[in-house]
């Protein structure tokens, strides 16, 4: 282990020496009281889980005056505060690129599956795993519990995970031998993974709300939600109650943009499939991601899994902005995600 307390002792000092970047990522909400905003009323904001002017800016001043205690004076006062805190208006396509450096790519744990992602999986996006059972979507998110805890050296993304778990699939025992390939300590891992089981989909977006707290105060650079459409499945049925489902699932969405954005967090999320009956006779394999049209936009990167031969898997980019439409074959191993071997 002497090993994994080397990489434990980096480990921190990356954490130590990049912490002051950090701070530039965000304006915390507390900044407003220097703009002459009242103590109580920043404390009502940030009861309702906003914790910084970015955050702030996301939300309407429909909904912010939907906060108990917050009239519209308050709140057109508090917007404009934030404001001069917060640039919101356009910027250059040179300032445009600036920020995308900011933009850290955490490795797979295969090379072939992060140089289909262009690098890994990327902070400040959404990226949606579907296909089948077994077909390596929560193996994938065991890997990414560990290697996001990486120094970004090392192609990690040097911070902490949040892991939803709507289905109960997380495994800490599954931690264990992934942190031991990749030289860490496990307990070390396990302690930077703060975990949640959701049994409905309210459940769920309360636990997304509070999330916001817990980042504005550590360095997470993970949210995984395994699955995100399970729970609205079950606690919606029958198509009268699908446009509430899809009305209620935009919202969850919404939300994980504003956390992916707002605190610079990789957005990890697995989804289920259905048997698509317009796919017609020719398709060998007529199946397509749950969720509709609103679950296709909100997500920035969609990726197609399905099983190979063996431990093999098979991951197709099925829609991304930036990359090309290609396939990768990666292997399951006990150590999680890795290159296939012929």
């Amino acid at each position: 282990m002497v090993r994994g307390e080397e990489h434990a002792a980096q480990l921190l000092l990356v954490e130590r020496e990049e912490v002051d970047d950090e701070e530039e990522l965000f304006e915390a909400i507390d900044k407003l009281i220097s703009q002459g905003i009242n103590a109580g009323d920043v404390k009502k904001l940030q009861d309702a889980g906003i914790y910084t002017c970015n955050g702030l800016m996301m939300h309407t001043k429909k909904s912010l005056t939907g906060i108990k205690g917050l009239s519209e004076a308050k709140v057109d006062k508090i917007c404009e505060a934030a404001e001069k805190l917060v640039n919101y208006g356009y910027m250059t396509g040179s300032d445009a690129l600036l920020k995308r450096k900011a933009v850290v790519r955490i490795t797979t744990g295969s090379q072939a599956l992060d140089e289909l992602l262009g690098g890994g999986i990327e902070t400040g996006a959404i990226t949606e795993a579907f296909g089948e059972f077994r077909s390596g979507k929560t193996q994938l998110a065991h890997t990414l519990c560990v290697s996001t805890q990486l120094p970004t050296s090392m192609h990690g993304g040097n911070g902490k995970v949040a892991y939803i778990d709507t289905e109960g699939t997380f495994r800490p025992d599954r931690i264990i031998p992934i942190a031991e390939r990749f030289g860490m300590d496990p307990g070390a891992v396990l302690d930077n993974i703060i975990y949640a089981r959701a049994y409905t989909y309210e459940h769920q977006y309360t636990l997304l709300l509070g999330l916001a707290a817990k980042m504005s105060e550590e360095p997470f650079r993970l949210l995984i939600v395994d699955s995100v459409i399970a729970l609205f499945r079950v606690d919606f049925t029958g198509r009268g109650e699908l446009a509430e489902r899809q009305q209620k699932l935009a919202q969850m969405l919404s939300r994980l943009t504003k956390i992916a954005e707002e605190f610079n967090v990789a957005v990890y999320m697995t989804n289920q499939v259905i048997a698509d009956p317009g796919g017609g006779m020719f398709i060998s394999d007529p199946k397509k991601p749950a969720g509709g049209h609103v679950l296709a936009h909100a997500a920035t990167i969609r990726l197609m899994f399905r099983k190979g031969k063996g431990e093999q898997r098979v991951c197709k980019v099925f829609d991304a902005p930036n990359l090309p439409e290609a396939e990768a074959i990666f292997q399951i191993t006990p150590g999680g995600v890795a290159d296939a071997k012929d």
